[in-house]
């Protein structure tokens, strides 16, 4: 134990030593590419999967809430809505809910024109979606995306807002397979049919999400939507749940099923209602960053084992001379492993600061733009600690190899460079 305790003093000794000794350009090259290589191995794989993170918040934000109750497979409606909705109402830790009516319609927009019945009609078929303006406001600031128009006003009745992907100038980008409305515009006049019955309704407005269960839909007020389906009861077929931090999503959907309303709904919480295909993309991303990421790690080692083998190859001849004067090899090699881990924890530090104290804040004050999310930076703190703990032990693998190999050398070889 005292030999083993002795060479560590002595390689501790050695490394800080050679370290100090080091010129000062060649070490923040080192750790420059130490720190662009923990930046590779995270924010490579953090960015792939924000892109199915930030499609998952937004469906929280805008859709689901924590919790959303739907219908029951063969059901068209939730049965006893109102208990359900009664009993969300007074939970004291329920913060915000809303309920929607849904029912599938057709939109015709130029059937006031459309003298000629052989031409194809401006319509398209989609889901008509019945709420309380104010409190579908209030649950997922739906009006925050109205990008033309205004969204439905309280007491409002013949107005109707339209998801952006059913007008052609936003869906355009779909292909012509997608149907879609042409020249549609706030304070144009839209002919609703649902269930034969028809009403004509003013467009208010046009909202933009790239959540599709808020831009495949049109939305109408609860007492425009129960007129025009004659819907003879009041359940509704969505209710969506939010909740404040004294509870998880999941103790919340387990009271509402203790409380019986698994019977009549389904309950799922925000991240159970993600699809499984989006589930399937974010593991894919991930594998597909940590490849990327591994590469980083290869290129990081080979230019530790390049800059490990120059320095242990030109101090060779001071190699056998601290071999010859009694130093043990173990000792020499933990000064090189030394270095190789003051490299591999410098990059992970500097590369940990640049993340948290930049990188992060910035993809959450300002996401990467893309067709279906917004994406932020996913970089989990166990995660990074998880990488750190790779790259230095790759790091550390790296400088020992060359070290072990001078060290083997024979001694009096290394005195004379043999």
């Amino acid at each position: 134990m005292s030999t083993f305790s002795n060479s560590v003093k002595v390689g501790l000794f050695l490394g800080v030593r050679q370290l100090r000794r080091t010129n000062r350009s060649t070490t923040i090259l080192i750790i420059s590419i130490m720190t662009f290589t923990f930046l590779n191995l995270v924010v490579v794989s953090g960015i792939l999967v924000g892109l199915i993170v930030g499609g998952n918040i937004a469906n929280r934000n805008q859709y689901t809430g924590d919790v959303i109750a739907t219908t029951l497979s063969g059901k068209t409606t939730i049965d006893h809505s109102q208990n359900f909705i009664s009993t969300v109402a007074h939970d004291p830790q329920v913060t915000k809910y809303t309920a929607r009516y849904l029912v599938g319609s057709t939109i015709e927009a130029n059937y006031k024109t459309r003298t000629n019945f052989s031409n194809k009609a401006n319509s398209i078929g989609g889901q008509l979606t019945g709420i309380d303006p104010a409190q579908e406001n209030s649950f997922s600031n739906i009006s925050k995306y109205i990008v033309d128009g205004t969204f439905l006003q309280p007491g409002e009745s013949g107005y109707i807002v339209l998801g952006s992907n059913l007008l052609d100038r936003y869906s355009s980008s779909f292909g012509d397979s997608f149907s879609s409305l042409k020249n549609v515009y706030p304070g144009d006049t839209v002919k609703v049919t649902v269930n034969g019955n028809t009403r004509e309704f003013i467009v208010s407005g046009i909202v933009k999400s790239k959540v599709s269960e808020v831009s495949l839909r049109s939305f109408i007020s609860n007492a425009d939507f129960i007129q025009l389906s004659n819907r003879t009861n009041l359940d509704v077929n969505e209710i969506g749940i939010q909740h404040d931090t004294s509870i998880t999503d999941l103790e919340m959907k387990d009271r509402l099923i203790a409380d019986g309303f698994d019977a009549t709904a389904k309950i799922q919480t925000a991240d159970e209602a993600i699809p499984d295909f989006l589930i399937q993309i974010k593991t894919a991303f991930s594998l597909l960053g940590n490849l990327i990421g591994a590469i980083g790690i290869v290129v990081g080692s080979i230019t530790i084992f390049i800059v490990v083998f120059i320095n242990a190859v030109t101090r060779r001849k001071f190699i056998g001379i601290l071999k010859g004067i009694g130093v043990s090899p173990l000792a020499i090699e933990i000064s090189y492993l030394l270095q190789s881990l003051f490299y591999g924890f410098s990059g992970s530090l500097l590369g940990s600061i640049i993340l948290y104290g930049l990188l992060v804040p910035a993809f959450n004050a300002h996401p990467l733009n893309f067709p279906f999310s917004d994406g932020i930076l996913v970089a989990d703190v166990p995660a990074t600690l998880i990488r750190i703990a790779i790259l230095l032990v790759v790091t550390l693998i790296a400088g020992f190899i060359p070290a072990r190999m001078i060290i083997k050398k024979n001694t009096l070889d290394s005195i004379l460079g043999r």
